[in-house]
């Protein structure tokens, strides 16, 4: 029996959309989009069922989360399917979604039973302690690229540690990202009215950070988008947790084996297509290896098959829409303008962008100093240690480091001058595992919020306590 239901899903009043794979222009689903007044609707009723879901054991919540993980392996080939046909996503990646979002389920499910509190001193005759209580209602705004696993990450421990959640997922992957997320919980047993699915655009964004029953905000996406989601939850004194974007930087030191490190560095940019914010958007290469890195790596990209992930066998799909596609285009060509030498790709056949190599880059190339959130690898020489920590460092950005070396030590050395949320020794910079903290420094994000017990601090408040056996007494 699938587990999706695409004939009865809720009746919203934003107006009326489809949708469409990527690859093919085709319409796979009509469902309607989220109004303001839906986003009210729902708050109110999440805030409503959250007070008994808190006052549910443990056990039972834990429950919920591992039956939501069995149903995702159970529903794994619907579940890819969507992936690959909504957001374009090649098979493996589906998969590599799929597994992540069960994990994200069963380390949630462990998370409601993790110790809630400490024991504190107390100069005075009483005892003293906190308790982590659930949030409340939180509002999760979830992007394209990886659908699942981005809405998973906080909608699980969120839902594991006692809140309710408003969903918002991104409407061009509503059904990967929204609407299955929601057919899950509802067929582990989660309560009515605990998880709310809203796909829409930014009004109803902006509703759901200032709704008065929303107390905290997870959002992923975009670094201009994200600094107006917190600067609107500052204005209602709520807290917002932010994952953006990022330029990270591969590292590839002079005594690198050029032969292990080029799969590395194909997959650092050009998986799905480059749309993932940990993506390597800067290659800097020491100069020793320099010509060799740009041959072999622009070699790498022209052998790499682009096309439709549905219906052949590739390693890159189509990019999300023609926004992104044009975006991105618009970018390698300002480069080349600058003087960057297009050492692969830098074409497309409608949203098939090919793997595209910029060698001889500088600081006057858009490519390589903005996020280009496409299959583009930008590649930079350097010539000392020195430079090399300069160069990374010359980013608004600090989500991910990857360093190529035999030396280990030295790369440690060298990436503690290097402020990252992540690091990758002899790796590339795209990782995710459900048990570790996620998130970056800067105009990445404010820190590691998803992964581990860093959803303890994203998703519940503290509270102190303290009991006397009888009542205090004070001077008036």
């Amino acid at each position: 029996m699938p587990l999706l239901d695409l004939e009865h899903l809720p009746l919203l009043h934003g107006g009326e959309t489809t949708a469409v794979e990527p690859a093919t222009g085709e319409a796979l689903a009509a469902f309607t989009l989220a109004a303001p007044a839906d986003v009210a609707s729902a708050a109110a009723e999440a805030a409503a069922a959250q007070r008994a879901w808190a006052r549910t054991p443990y056990t039972e919540r834990a429950a919920v989360l591992r039956r939501a993980g069995d149903l995702i392996d159970r529903h794994a080939a619907e579940l890819s399917e969507w992936i690959v046909r909504e957001a374009g996503s090649v098979p493996g990646k589906a998969g590599f979604e799929i597994r992540t979002a069960a994990e994200e389920c069963y380390e949630a499910a462990a998370l409601a039973h993790h110790p809630l509190g400490q024991v504190l001193p107390s100069a005075a005759p009483r005892h003293s302690y906190t308790t982590r209580v659930p949030a409340g209602v939180v509002g999760v705004i979830a992007p394209f690229n990886v659908p699942l696993v981005l809405a998973m990450r906080s909608v699980a421990p969120a839902l594991a540690l006692g809140n309710a959640v408003v969903l918002k997922p991104d409407p061009r992957t509503a059904v990967c990202g929204g609407h299955a997320v929601a057919a899950l919980f509802a067929a582990a047993g989660l309560p009515e009215g605990l998880l709310h699915v809203l796909p829409g655009g930014s009004e109803a964004g902006q509703a759901l950070v200032g709704d008065r029953h929303v107390r905290v905000i997870s959002f992923t996406g975009s670094t201009n988008a994200g600094r107006s989601v917190g600067a609107l939850a500052a204005r209602h004194l709520k807290r917002a947790h932010l994952e953006l974007g990022g330029n990270s930087a591969f590292l590839v030191l002079e005594d690198a084996d050029l032969d292990a490190a080029m799969s590395a560095a194909a997959w650092a940019s050009f998986f799905h297509q480059g749309q993932i914010c940990m993506s390597s958007g800067r290659h800097l290469v020491h100069a020793s290896l320099y010509d060799e890195y740009v041959e072999r790596l622009a070699a790498k990209a022209d052998a790499l098959a682009v096309g439709d992930p549905f219906r052949e066998e590739v390693q890159l799909g189509p990019v999300i829409d023609g926004g992104q596609r044009d975006r991105v285009h618009g970018l390698v060509e300002a480069s080349t303008a600058a003087g960057a030498r297009l050492a692969a790709g830098g074409t497309h056949r409608d949203l098939f962008y090919r793997p595209t190599v910029l060698a001889d880059v500088d600081d006057r190339a858009p490519a390589y100093a903005e996020e280009v959130f496409g299959p583009v690898a930008p590649v930079r020489k350097f010539h000392t240690a020195d430079e090399a920590v300069a160069l990374a460092n010359d980013t608004q950005y600090g989500l991910a480091l990857g360093v190529v070396t035999r030396d280990t030590a030295r790369a440690l050395e060298l990436a503690d001058r290097i402020p990252t949320g992540l690091l990758h020794i002899n790796d590339q910079t795209v990782n995710d595992e459900p048990v570790a903290p996620m998130g970056g420094f800067a105009d990445s994000g404010t820190g590691a919020h998803f992964g581990g017990t860093a959803n303890l601090d994203a998703f519940t408040e503290t509270r102190w306590t303290t009991v006397r056996g009888a009542p205090a007494g004070y001077p008036f």
